[in-house]
């Protein structure tokens, strides 16, 4: 498509600082936007073009709901926090996928992408275990088993779920298009094989906020199940998980967070009605997590129990200590942009 070779206006987000040299510069964008698409606050390119990767999962999952999926296999919130999940492989999650196929009647070797060790193991610096892993621990085996139920609902092949011109991939495209009204939708193959979109990094936080005000049933049954599920959507030691709890105050879950693929962080917020896109243009992890961490901090966001909650459950988002292999103090990280405290 012409113009997508267009490299977006990042500026530096975060930077690591070894001894008294700057060693690393991490460049990249934020959206901060509200529900009609304004733009509340941002940095960098908010306006040009982003892969979703796995951040798009919940919009993926809309039209089995939309399409009344979940009454028609008995599918609850577990399930469905699954289809939106990009999970750590644990017991708890295999458990829910292997009881999707089953209820469709489909068995493993209806999800078709490559496996992986499951993600708990990087997650929590576990050595994996010498094993040949079932695509059940796959992180995105939900995803895929939400896109064979729709197969199924709907009387089509599992053969070709995945293919972009298939009556499945051009359903979730059209989907998708509402939330992108303004740009044609960039399209691309993700790492699990499934189509992915591309749309302006604005259009993904306004996606969010609108999750978050739930003005569809569909999009309530979203917020409702990634809410009371983050363990599945996620699992131990995840960011999303920590985001989801650190967003859980007396009124009951507020928040939503979807980590995407190199580089790229949702969130939104039920009770202040924005959505929040980070991208971090090389796809560092630790980078990612500090600049999230930051822009929530100068949003103002973070104050009173959601910070200590977040400081609680995902220490390394607010450590800015750069340690060595023996655990030795060699540097910081350090935040470098500025964004305006929301009122």
């Amino acid at each position: 498509m012409q113009g997508m070779e267009k490299t977006p206006a990042h500026v530096p987000l975060v930077r690591t600082i070894r001894g008294s040299t700057v060693e690393c510069v991490h460049v990249g964008s934020i959206a901060v936007v509200d529900v009609e698409g304004r733009l509340l606050a941002g940095a960098g390119d908010p306006e040009a073009l982003h892969y979703t990767r796995s951040a798009l999962k919940p919009l993926q999952a809309l039209p089995f709901v939309e399409d009344g999926g979940l009454g028609r296999f008995g599918f609850g919130s577990q399930e469905l926090a699954m289809m939106c999940a990009s999970h750590n492989g644990e017991a708890m999650h295999v458990g829910v996928v292997s009881r999707m196929l089953e209820r469709i009647g489909a068995g493993t070797g209806a999800l078709q992408f490559g496996c992986h060790p499951p993600m708990y193991y990087a997650t929590t610096g576990t050595p994996p275990p010498r094993a040949n892993w079932s695509p059940l621990f796959h992180n995105c085996s939900g995803k895929h088993a939400g896109f064979l139920a729709w197969s199924r609902l709907h009387g089509q092949s599992l053969d070709d779920y995945l293919d972009p011109d298939g009556l499945l991939q051009r359903r979730v495209r059209a989907a998708v298009q509402p939330f992108s009204p303004d740009a044609p939708l960039a399209m691309g193959i993700d790492g699990c094989s499934a189509p992915n979109f591309a749309m302006p990094l604005r259009r993904l936080a306004q996606a969010y906020a609108r999750i978050a005000e739930g003005r569809s049933a569909s999009l309530r049954a979203l917020f409702h199940a990634m809410t009371l599920h983050p363990d599945l959507v996620s699992g131990t030691g995840r960011n999303d998980l920590a985001l989801m709890r650190a967003g859980t105050g007396a009124a009951g879950p507020d928040w939503v967070a979807k980590v995407g693929a190199d580089g790229v962080q949702a969130i939104c917020i039920r009770s202040r009605g924005i959505g929040i896109v980070v991208r971090v243009a090389d796809g560092g992890a630790r980078a990612l997590a500090v600049a999230t961490h930051a822009a929530l901090e100068q949003l103002g966001l973070l104050e009173g129990g959601a910070g200590a909650a977040l400081d609680r459950e995902a220490p390394e988002m607010s450590a800015r200590a750069l340690r060595n292999w023996r655990g030795t103090p060699v540097g910081r990280y350090e935040a470098t942009f500025s964004l305006p405290r929301l009122s």
